[in-house]
């Protein structure tokens, strides 16, 4: 499909404060897009926004929150006119064994990952019917293939790709369509957060060739910008996710047998693994939830 000018189009990013959903404002701004970023940490949004090159602003709201998400949307409409691009990118993560994982952030990751994400789609879905715009969905492999370790971040991950394509089907009439995007591990404080943890990191790094590197967050988010002008309804953060597709049928019994292995490995070191979010991202979902809570 040929790309579609961002010049003069309205974008809005959830999670935008930090790793891919800042880079990825900032390069929706270098090419001429106004920029809505949405998040949690608003002196972090601040910062960001004063840093872009075109027209944007920055609303503090928590993706989970239908009210707070459907007053951004309308504020976001009346401020820029109109929204062409929504980009749901906000997402939280914890690793360790099922068992032993912190049950609250195990929820959250689901409510944060899935549930945020339609939210997100909810709240602005009537706006891009009106300009006929484009929504993009964040997945990730942990979509295409299932890992131990991760069961929150992969039941998330797989939900929302099922939920978007579901999604695609229902609203492409209206004119708009509907994107999933698959990043492997990119270099971002989430990733760097669960490699804080020796485990997981070690588990990591005893994936296969090409699952086992950390991919930079500069091509990535290139990748992601031009599957936003072709409007694509796959976009690829690391080339040989694609090649994935064909092959992920096989993929569970494979892990199935893989990872008992590896968890017999490594179940003398599995006691006592931190289990709660993990990142600057997770640190800030856990600041604003106790804020609000009290």
């Amino acid at each position: 499909m040929s790309r579609v000018s961002l010049e003069g189009q309205v974008a809005v990013v959830t999670g935008a404060a930090r790793g891919v959903g800042e880079l990825l404002a900032r390069k929706l701004s270098a090419r001429g897009a106004k920029v809505a970023l949405v998040g949690l940490e608003e002196e972090a949004l601040k910062e960001v926004s004063s840093r872009l090159h075109s027209e944007s602003a920055h609303w503090y709201a928590d993706v989970t929150d239908h009210e707070a998400m459907s007053r951004v949307a309308e504020e976001v409409k009346a401020r820029f006119g109109k929204v062409d691009i929504v980009v749901a990118n906000a997402g939280v993560a914890a690793g360790g064994p099922f068992t032993e994982s912190d049950p609250q952030a195990w929820r959250r990751v689901i409510e944060v990952n899935l549930i945020g994400s339609a939210v997100t789609a909810r709240a602005f879905l009537p706006v891009l019917v009106q300009s006929r715009g484009y929504l993009l969905q964040i997945a990730s492999l942990a979509a295409i293939t299932p890992a131990p370790m991760m069961t929150a971040y992969c039941a998330s991950k797989s939900g929302v790709e099922a939920y978007a394509h579901s999604l695609r089907a229902e609203v492409g009439h209206q004119g708009v369509r509907v994107g999933v995007a698959y990043l492997s591990w990119t270099d971002t404080d989430m990733v760097r957060g669960a490699d804080q943890d020796d485990v997981m990191r070690e588990l990591r790094q005893r994936l296969t060739w090409p699952a086992n590197k950390t991919y930079p967050l500069g091509p990535t988010v290139d990748r992601l910008v031009a599957g936003i002008e072709r409007r694509s309804a796959h976009v690829y953060g690391q080339w040989w996710l694609r090649g994935m597709q064909g092959v992920r049928g096989y993929l569970p019994a494979l892990i199935g047998t893989v990872g008992q292995r590896e968890m017999r490995r490594f179940a003398p070191r599995l006691q006592g693994m931190r289990s709660g979010l993990v990142g600057a991202g997770g640190a800030a979902d856990e600041a604003a939830r106790t804020t609000h809570r009290n």
